[in-house]
């Protein structure tokens, strides 16, 4: 099974093509298809995807930094296991962090970085419209990634993207839930709307709520999938 990828191992794609592969097997190990322990082969993934092993090398590294496969040794590279608790205990921790960051954010942004935060709220529209989670999920990060920017605290930055990083995943799963897609958006609109009347305070709680809130969802997908697997 190739899965389409056939054709676009060129050295222009490959980094398109390691992206879908990695979101391909984000699925897999999130909705359990690929169980904790189980071995992930270079060869045989490159077969499958119709790739060469320079995709699925870079694809399965960057599955490593989000904590979803281990790299060992003698073993090779192997799903890791993550428990739900453990799960939920990283969002909470993401919610206090990005909560600090845009209450930070609307006090210290520049009318520039407004400006380029709501340009990207506004693109994220049509990606909803059309039901493009893969599109949303590029969106998200950027979006995020500029409030943390906006905090103009270096430290802080640094952290809520190494916090994100090791989430990267689970956020990606949780947006298939249901109407996910379209609740995000609209919890950023909400977000949006406390940092253009200069209220951080109002921003922080809903980012807070905006986080659990995608945790809830990750939740009852997983459970939802599972359910129908049975």
């Amino acid at each position: 099974m190739t899965n389409g990828f056939e054709g676009e191992d060129d050295a222009d794609d490959r980094g398109l093509l390691s992206d879908r592969i990695r979101n391909a097997l984000t699925d897999e190990i999130t909705l359990g298809v690929l169980e904790a322990g189980a071995a992930l082969d270079e060869q045989q993934l490159a077969d499958r995807f119709g790739a060469s092993r320079t995709p699925v090398r870079e694809a399965l590294r960057q599955l490593a930094v989000s904590g979803l496969v281990e790299m060992r040794a003698r073993r090779g590279v192997i799903v890791a296991r993550m428990t739900p608790e453990r799960i939920m205990d990283m969002f909470e921790t993401s919610a206090e962090i990005e909560a600090m960051c845009v209450r930070l954010a609307t006090y210290r942004m520049t009318p520039l970085e407004r400006s380029h935060l709501i340009e990207l709220h506004d693109r994220s529209l049509p990606m909803v419209e059309k039901g493009d989670f893969d599109a949303y999920d590029a969106f998200n990060r950027e979006f995020h990634e500029a409030i943390y920017r906006a905090t103009h605290n270096t430290f802080l930055a640094e952290h809520a993207i190494a916090v994100r990083t090791r989430l990267i995943a689970f956020r990606r799963t949780q947006l298939r839930q249901g109407e996910r897609l379209r609740r995000s958006r609209d919890e950023h609109d909400a977000i949006m709307q406390a940092i253009a009347e200069g209220d951080g305070e109002a921003a922080s709680r809903r980012m807070r709520a905006h986080m659990l809130n995608a945790a809830t969802a990750l939740r009852r997908y997983i459970e939802a999938h599972s359910a129908t697997s049975v």
